[in-house]
């Protein structure tokens, strides 16, 4: 069936991860499309021109008369397991509101993701998830359910739990439900189905359960996860943890997913596994496995963060926080100068960092870095570079490799000394009033628990190097003053070149 653009479809869940997903597949693939939600303004920079925004709360029956009006196909991709209050009885409330609204504007059809889980004892979680396909299924509209197990994807709570647990534990204490079987899917995945069941072929109701290539256990996830992190993780079998210790510690570990994580805790115990070749039949979709799975989430942050500029998606004068801010499990810390001088000249220094020209400060801290990694059996700072004024992406800095390159604009250079973890170190200028500003960034990914503490330890003492090589940028871009000049290295010969 081909989509007729003319044909409203309604999203719910625009602002939450898997919602915001759809939203823009449905916008790239240009159609008509109407978003409701409680929050309008937190979608005023994702909608296209074409798009409408709709207040409204679907815990008011009332909200959703102009939501519905119109609307050919109607996306419910909300839950209330985040919110205070009995979740199921919420859950109850929005999905018959839902429902009762869609019915009288004579909406044609309904997609509805839910979750796996078969058998009499579902956790509330999984319960409340069938009990909302079954109260949409009662409207008499054409539903489409799509039951799926955990999502692996940047944002996941399911995903983040597990990062969590690897990531900052020495060792995973095993109680009896990491050996649950489960089928993992790809959120990539997860946008196909919701997208083909918009066109599939279909005058009646269905239910399709979903999943990835692979069926395995919680533990295998986590294992594999380890694996592609390159960290070293035993788990600890303990059958006699119970429920509400498993609760208390994703608490702990996860503080932003934590009420949600919590109450997936006693769904742990269920299978979540496809036990028919139904969605297989009725989707073109071939599920990718669990290792390719994470090996794409992963893939896709380091291209996200690849791609960020920080001068846009960090205050302008950044605020000091021990630590920096967390975005995601990477580390960030910023800090901003301006100088009197034009983008282009402020960005000159900038390129000719490293090699015989040092790193404007403390040069005797970047020798000591350099032989401590060279002991260690890195490359240490013999590398220097391969031309004291040009640079190009892939060349070598010392210790670092320029993963990044805008003239006069953007320099992005990745660590290549040995830590426990990657380190990214970033310079962007842009125009300002009356010179320019100069932002130096840096992004570390600890690798587990250590990088972590290697991290927060050396903090203090990152924090004042890269300040003191910030506060000497800025002194290089006034050559002429000699009271202000950065104490050089000798000049390096054209004719001089470092292999990288």
């Amino acid at each position: 069936m081909t989509p007729d653009p003319h044909k409203t479809i309604l999203l719910t869940g625009a602002t939450g991860y898997i919602g915001g997903r759809l939203l823009h597949r449905l916008q790239d693939a240009d159609r008509h499309l109407r978003c409701l939600t409680r929050r309008p303004e937190a979608l005023a920079g994702e909608i296209a021109a074409r798009a409408e925004i709709v207040a409204g709360d679907l815990l008011d029956s009332e909200s959703l008369t102009v939501a519905m009006r119109g609307v050919h196909t109607a996306y419910y991709l909300v839950h209330s397991m985040g919110a205070s209050g009995d979740f199921k009885e919420l859950d109850r409330l929005a999905a018959a509101n839902f429902a009762g609204a869609a019915r009288d504007a004579g909406v044609a059809r309904i997609i509805y993701l839910g979750g796996l889980g078969s058998g009499d004892d579902l956790s509330e979680h999984l319960a409340s998830r069938h009990e909302v396909g079954r109260i949409l299924h009662a409207s008499g509209i054409v539903t489409i359910e799509l039951r799926a197990s955990i999502v692996i994807g940047s944002g996941s709570a399911s995903f983040e739990t597990v990062r969590a647990v690897v990531d900052r534990l020495p060792a995973i204490p095993a109680p009896s439900w990491v050996e649950t079987a489960a089928q993992p899917i790809a959120i990539e995945d997860v946008i196909d189905y919701l997208v083909a069941a918009n066109v599939l072929e279909s005058t009646t109701s269905a239910v399709f359960e979903i999943g990835g290539g692979d069926r395995v256990s919680y533990a295998d996830v986590m294992r594999e996860y380890a694996r592609q992190r390159n960290l070293r993780r035993r788990m600890i079998r303990m059958p006699l943890v119970t429920a509400r210790a498993s609760r208390l510690l994703l608490g702990v570990l996860t503080p932003t997913y934590g009420r949600i994580a919590s109450a997936m805790v006693d769904s742990l115990r269920n299978e979540t596994v496809v036990r028919g070749p139904i969605a297989r039949e009725a989707f073109s979709i071939e599920p990718r496995g669990l290792a390719e799975a994470i090996e794409r989430t992963l893939a896709s942050e380091d291209r996200e963060f690849a791609e960020t500029h920080w001068s846009e998606a960090l205050a302008p004068t950044p605020k000091s926080r021990w630590g920096g801010v967390p975005f995601g499990r990477r580390m960030v810390s910023s800090r901003v100068v301006r100088v009197k001088r034009r983008a282009d000249q402020a960005f000159v220094p900038i390129q000719r960092i490293g090699g015989y020209t040092g790193w404007y400060a403390l040069d005797w801290f970047w020798s000591l870095r350099g032989l401590l990694d060279t002991l260690r059996g890195g490359t240490g700072l013999r590398r220097g570079r391969r031309d004291p004024h040009e640079l190009r992406v892939g060349d070598a800095i010392d210790f670092w490799r320029v993963e990044r390159f805008e003239p006069g604009r953007r320099l992005v250079l990745a660590a290549e000394m040995r830590i426990p973890g990657r380190l990214w170190l970033e310079f962007e200028v842009e125009p300002d009033d009356d010179g320019s500003r100069i932002r130096q960034t840096t992004v570390f990914d600890p690798a587990g628990y250590v990088g972590r503490a290697y991290w927060y330890l050396l903090y203090p003492v990152h924090s004042n190097v890269f300040r003191a090589m910030l506060r000497g940028l800025r002194r290089a871009t006034f050559p002429e003053d000699t009271q202000h000049s950065p104490r050089r290295r000798r000049a390096w010969p054209a004719s001089v070149r470092t292999p990288a």
